[in-house]
């Protein structure tokens, strides 16, 4: 499991390529830097949040997970 650390900062770069791809959908789409800047940014601050709630949620969960501590038998 991730320290609360690490998915932040897995978040963070994930985040910010997205942040640069959507600025650039966003202007193609608008025409407008500042516009495409906006949605970006909105994106991001959303993305940010859901996947780190998700991960948080999914390390709940223990359907498909392998324990590679326990002993074989």
């Amino acid at each position: 499991m991730d320290s609360n650390t690490r998915l932040i900062v897995k978040a963070l770069t994930w985040q910010l390529m997205g942040l640069v791809a959507m600025t650039a959908i966003g202007f193609i789409v608008t025409g407008s830097a500042s516009a495409g800047g906006a949605i970006a940014v909105i994106g991001a601050i959303a993305g940010l949040v859901t996947y780190f709630l998700h991960e948080k949620l999914w390390a709940r969960v223990r359907w498909g997970r392998i324990d590679t501590h326990r002993p074989k038998p």
